[in-house]
């Protein structure tokens, strides 16, 4: 295939889409588009061990700038994509170029959900997306501070675990009655509670920031009740926010998301979209989703690039993710939003064991703490649709694959 293809963004789904694209047999004009000064790198060790100063720096690049000229892909970094025009094809960037395009792939990511309280503007109040927000964390790291982080989800929780290692006193504000309550079972967020606990982390649970106080610089976070808290920084990690707005404004439909197609078409057949800032159709669990995960945008990557390239190829994967806090891996495969019962498997004590969410017979999602084994297998018996027998999958002594009932 020859043409123009453009990809916007410069993300882990914009670096597999390069490949995947000429792999595809794309032989046309390639470019890549992001708004970042520098290639495309990797994010999830951004609030692990990147932040904690245990990540080589180099080591952050997904592709070397060598493998964007093999592919004869021309990379135009520092640059915003500002309007589509969808008659003539052509996408305006914030230099005044202009670059026409036969194919627009969009992975145009999310940014951070702000705080909108007093206070929220001054200095020492941090977010955490770019490499360029963890490098201005790092600077006001230093043992004996005081962090005050907002938000016990993933983000919140690997900002605690990392600051603490490096001798920080740690405090976290969730407003929620248990942390990471939008994706985990009450019995996995009470194993994480206890774990921050014991390494010296203050969770403050069921509390609201109503705003920060100082001037210029951040010194305390004052709550709802009342409740004051001294600080020295702030992170704030209360989700993100998908980037639409070129998408909606060249009147491509959006729902919780680019909206796109099991092909991962817009409304726009020439125009596609990838990764955290679009919601698909997922025929496995019968619903539209949007999923910020490092491996969904990777297959999304690929769909994208076999149905550019005229091979049509549909996406419907069981998603997965992770999360590293001090010693611990934890695995998730499947979405647990939807189950009526929990098992574990395995007791929370020995710091390994999965957590089985059901719905009926049938396991929804897995979440596994230090148990590669569980995780791996969960993501055939979740695709396939294999009916359990409940009592043998909460014997850990009983694999997984062999908790299924007889056909």
């Amino acid at each position: 295939m020859e043409g123009n293809v453009v990809i916007v963004g410069a993300s882990h789904a914009a670096a597999q889409a390069v490949d995947s694209l000429r792999r595809e047999g794309f032989s046309g004009r390639l470019v890549l588009v992001g708004d970042e000064p520098e290639l495309p790198y990797q994010r999830p060790p951004l609030s692990k061990k990147y932040l904690a100063g245990e990540f080589d720096p180099a080591r952050l690049w997904i592709r070397p700038a060598s493998f964007y000229e093999q592919q004869r892909c021309e990379v135009r970094l520092g640059r915003r994509a500002v309007a589509i025009d969808r008659e003539r094809q052509s996408l305006a960037l914030d230099d005044g170029s202009v670059l026409p395009y036969d194919a627009l792939l969009l992975a145009t990511g999310g940014r951070v959900r702000p705080a909108t309280v007093p206070g929220a503007q001054l200095a020492g109040i941090h977010y955490l997306r770019t490499r360029a927000d963890v490098d201005g964390i790092r600077a006001d790291l230093a043992p004996g501070r005081r962090a005050v982080i907002v938000g016990a989800g993933y983000i919140g929780l690997e900002c605690a675990a990392s600051c603490a290692k490096l001798g920080l006193s740690v405090t976290v504000l969730e407003m929620a009655p248990r942390v990471m309550s939008r994706v985990v079972a009450p019995e996995m967020s009470a194993f994480y509670q206890a774990e921050h606990a014991s390494h010296g982390v203050d969770l403050r649970l069921n509390t609201t920031v109503a705003a920060f106080e100082g001037g210029p610089r951040v010194s305390g976070v004052v709550c709802s009740d009342g409740s004051r808290f001294p600080a020295d920084l702030v992170i704030v990690g209360i989700g993100i926010v998908p980037n639409v707005e070129l998408a909606a404004e060249a009147g491509i439909a959006c729902d919780n998301g680019i909206a796109v197609d099991e092909f991962c078409r817009t409304s726009d057949p020439k125009v596609y979209a990838i990764g955290d800032c679009c919601s698909h159709p997922s025929p496995h669990y019968r619903r539209r989703i949007r999923l910020e995960s490092v491996d969904n945008a990777f297959e999304q990557a690929k769909t994208a690039a076999a149905n550019i390239c005229g091979r049509e190829v549909r996406h419907d994967k069981i998603p997965w993710f992770w999360s590293d806090q001090y010693d611990h891996k934890l695995q998730i495969v499947g979405l647990s939003q939807d189950y009526d019962r929990v098992v574990l498997r395995g007791d929370p004590a020995t710091r390994s064991f999965s957590c089985c969410y059901l719905k009926g017979r049938e396991l929804v999602a897995l979440d596994a703490v230090n148990q590669p084994r569980d995780f791996m297998v969960a993501k055939k018996v979740i695709a396939e649709r294999v009916p359990l027998d409940l009592g043998r999958l909460g014997d850990p002594a009983v694999s997984l694959k062999e908790a299924g009932l007889p056909a």
